[in-house]
Parts: structure tokens; sequence; C-alpha cells
């Protein structure tokens, strides 16, 4: 027994000695600096993943502003000068932005690749994004979420609301199911017709039963997404792998044909997957199931962050609820609880710059997103005043929270400032400056480029019109008006919008209108 472990324990020793005198990337010249870690194929992935801000600081201040770090077997370099940040934007021959993405959808989500050069698909899922997300087809969005967002409100959550009745809840579950309601009904539509059905409440009330079996099965699956982003198989989590497969049979093009008023995101998807594809009936709902996580995942985290800190700051409540009645009020809109619902549509939200203003407050101090992009072929990549070689298959990355947080950017950059993008006239602020310099990217929560989010519009429109209809409709406080701000979850860092570690109470009623 004890010389079997001993020979085992012997050979992992030189297996790593192996890995370190052979293994390990060795720097060539003209390449960055270069941080291997001391453990095999993961390299620095421990301590960057522990906390990312806190590690490229460090590896920031010990070699300049770019360098390279070993990363769970991938070698990413980092651009850490916002005004080189130009210099990924311009490599498009060199860099391709598609491969991460197009590779992490399909380990993720379970469906085949969906990359046209696999053969799977000829679709262009971007450009599919943006005809169906912005545009014309907005419009028809926000119009809907306007409607499922009041629905939610007041009818679907009404068992809870009696008036003058306080009701308390967490703040991140109450927007999470909020939140994730509405847009599913708004993206996939509804079960029922709610203009000529005798049993309409019945079907409501089973719907909203469907859809927060949904959310369970969301939640569960979305837990571990950092873990299958990283590379490990879902097979490892099976109740993860059990929620994200039933939510495939939930948005099965069978199930969704049933359903009136889908988007038209998901009716130009259905029929690209029907006539330009050759996956199977899982495979195209698991598309969607991609849909789905990429409108919720950090919608909701960022509602959250933005109502959290409206209600610590009594100033900027004050100043958004006086926005709101105002545009109200030019829009002649009433507010009753008598069915009528409000209606805003986007010129009108677009008209809201202190709203505007404080949801990028909270997404600039909650947002840990990253901006990849894969080298193509040796090249070299050229800034200003150097250049550095970059070897085929590298990943070269961008992490916006050191720009987001660097204090000659943002004075007191871990402060809530409300105001922060407005100017001195309350329009939207775009002067910011580093080193007397004014900078052209200075916030980045949706990345940059070509690959920036292309529901980015929807997802601020979608925030405001929560807020709008929170102020019009509730008496909304925290239960403890000195309860600390939650820590970021850095789990899920590199992915967006962070969530809190842990919830926080608040209470809401309906106003005596």
């Amino acid at each position: 027994m004890f010389l079997a472990s001993w020979i085992w324990g012997t050979a992992v020793i030189l297996c790593c000695v192996s890995w370190f005198l052979l293994g390990r990337r060795r720097r060539r010249q003209g390449e960055p600096p270069l941080e291997n870690g001391f453990l095999p194929y993961l390299g620095c992935a421990l301590k960057f993943g522990a906390n990312p801000l806190e590690f490229l600081k460090e590896k920031q201040k010990k070699h300049g502003h770019i360098f390279t770090c070993h990363v769970a077997g991938k070698y990413i370099h980092f651009l850490t000068d916002p005004f080189s940040y130009h210099a990924l934007m311009r490599q498009g021959k060199h860099l391709d932005w598609k491969k991460f993405h197009f590779a992490t959808s399909a380990k993720a989500f379970g469906h085949g690749s969906i990359d046209p050069a696999e053969g799977n698909t000829t679709e262009n899922f971007h450009q599919t994004f943006i005809r169906t997300l912005q545009g014309n087809a907005l419009d028809a969005l926000i119009e809907a979420m306007m409607e499922n967002l009041q629905y939610v409100m007041l009818q679907s959550r009404a068992p809870k609301l009696q008036s003058n009745t306080w009701v308390t809840e967490g703040l991140y579950t109450f927007c999470c199911q909020v939140m994730f309601e509405s847009g599913f009904l708004t993206l996939f539509g509804k079960e029922f017709n709610s203009n000529n059905d005798k049993n309409l409440s019945s079907k409501q009330e089973t719907e909203r039963a469907h859809i927060l079996n949904a959310l369970e099965n969301f939640k569960e699956f979305d837990k571990i997404f950092p873990a299958l982003v990283a590379g490990l198989p879902i097979h490892l989590f099976k109740s993860a792998h059990s929620a994200r497969e039933k939510l495939g049979e939930a948005l099965l093009h069978k199930n969704l044909l049933k359903r009136d008023n889908l988007s038209e995101l998901v009716t130009l998807r259905m029929f690209l997957n029907d006539t330009l594809s050759t996956f199977d009936d899982m495979e195209k709902a698991k598309t969607h199931v991609a849909v789905l996580w990429a409108s919720q995942a950090n919608t909701i985290p960022a509602t959250f962050w933005t109502l959290f800190y409206l209600l610590k700051s009594p100033e900027a409540m004050r100043a958004a609820t006086k926005e709101v009645q105002s545009v109200l009020e030019s829009a002649e809109e009433s507010i009753s609880l008598d069915g009528k619902h409000i209606s805003l549509n986007r010129k009108q939200l677009d008209n809201m710059p202190i709203l505007d203003s404080i949801i990028k407050e909270a997404m600039r101090l909650s947002s840990a997103s990253m901006t990849f992009r894969v080298a193509k072929e040796d090249f070299t990549l050229h800034f200003e005043n150097d250049f550095y070689n970059i070897r085929k298959d590298d990943i070269v990355a961008l992490y916006p929270q050191l720009l987001h947080f660097d204090p000659e950017i943002y004075a007191d950059p871990l402060t809530f400032k409300y105001d922060r993008f407005l100017n001195e006239k309350g329009e939207e602020k775009t002067d910011f400056y580093r080193n007397g310099r004014k900078l052209k990217h200075y916030y980045m929560p949706f990345g940059t480029g070509i690959a920036k989010c292309p529901g980015r519009l929807f997802a601020v429109h979608e925030i405001k019109q929560f807020l709008a209809l929170i102020f019009s409709y509730f008496e909304i406080e925290l239960v403890d008006s000195n309860v600390k701000c939650p820590s970021l979850d850095q789990s899920r860092a590199g992915l967006g919008i962070l969530q809190p570690s842990n919830d926080i109470d608040f209470r809401y009623r309906l106003k005596c209108l």
C-alpha cells in the first residue's frame, strides 16, 4: 500500500516537474510579459477567479499596460490602457470576435456549432439580433414589455397586493421574478388569448406557474454557467443539466407555435432554424434557451443594482421620480388602478437623461464583462509607441472594470453618484479624461466594436420601464435603511453584470390612487 502511494506520488511530482520544465510557454522576443502561474493547465486561473480586478491591477503594476496570463489552458493578453483599446478594434484582419462566442454558446447551451464555417447553419446570428432588437423592431418590443410589466406587477401578483398592506420580499427575488416573467412573455408570447377566452383567469394562473417553473430552471442552470464557460462538462452538474433540458423542452418549436404574440426575434429565429440549419428539434430549442439566457442573465442583476442604489440615495430617488412624473405629464398619461395601463414609447423613454445616468452608474459599479478576440494567425499588434507579437489562437482581452474603477477617470470610483453621467446642462455627459486626454472608451458594460451587445438598447429601456412603473404604482422602501451594500459575486466575473452576494429585504405597497 505504501509502495503504491509512493509510486503515484512520485509520478505526479515528475509530471509537474516535466510540465514546469517542458510544458510551460517561454516568452519569445517581442512578446508581452508572461505570467504562466504554477499550476499545470490552470496557470493563473485560481488567482484570477478569486478577484479578477485586484489580480489584473497587480499584474498591471508589475508589467505595464499589456501582459499575458496562462488561464485554464488559454494564453490571454490583457490590454489595460484605455487609449490602446482602439488597437484591438482595428485588427479585424487578424482577430476573430466570433470564434470564442460561438464555441462558448455551443458548450454552454448544448446545441451544435452556430459558426457558418462548421456547416450546421448559414444564419448570420449577429445580423439576426441587430435586425430584431434595434430599429423599428425595438418599438414593438418596448410596447409589449410595457404591457407585460404592468400585467405582471398589477395582475399576476395581485394576490399579494391588498390595499394599504406592505409586502416584504427580497429585492433581488422581486426583480428576478418581475423581469423574468415580463421578459419571457415579451419574447416568447402567451399561451392564452386575452381578448376572447372564457377561461382567461385559469389559463393565466397556469401560464404563470409554467413561467415561474421556467425561472427556477433558469436559475439552476445559470448557477453553473461560469463553470460551463470555463470548460467543465454539464454532465458533472445533474440538476443544472436537467434544468437546461427542461428549458429546451419548453422552447421546442412545436410548443412555441401554440403561443400568441411571439416576438419578431423568436419568429425569425424559428424560421431561420427551420430553413437554414441542420439542427434537430432539441438543438433548435437550445438556441432559444441561449436567447432566453442572454435576455435575462445581465438585465436582472442590472435592474436590482439600479433600484437598490435608488433606495439607498433619497436624492437620486427624488430626481428620478420627478423626471418620470414630468414625462408622464407631458405624455398626458394618467396613473390609475382601474385597468387602464400607462403607455410610454421609445421617444419618451429616451427623454429621461437622469434615469439614463442612474442606470449607467449602477452598471458601472456592477459590471465585470470581458471583451475577447482570438488571433487567427501570428501577427504584430501595434500601439502608439510600441508593438507586440501575438501567436495564433491566443486571446486578446479587455477587462473594462479596470476602466470603470479608475480614480483618474471617475473621482471616488466606488461611490454611487447618480448624476455622474450628466453634464452641467443636465444632458448626457460624454467628456471623460485620463492623464488630461479625452477618452473614446470610458463606459463599456456592453462590450465595444462590432461585437457590442445588440440587445443593449432594449435592456436599458426595460429597466427604465420597470422603474417608471414602480414609481407610478408603488410606495417602496428598504426594511433596513442602513443596510450595507452587498458585495459583488465574483464567480461571474467576465460574464457581464455581477449578482449581489446576498439579497436585501425591501417592502412595497400599492399607492392610494
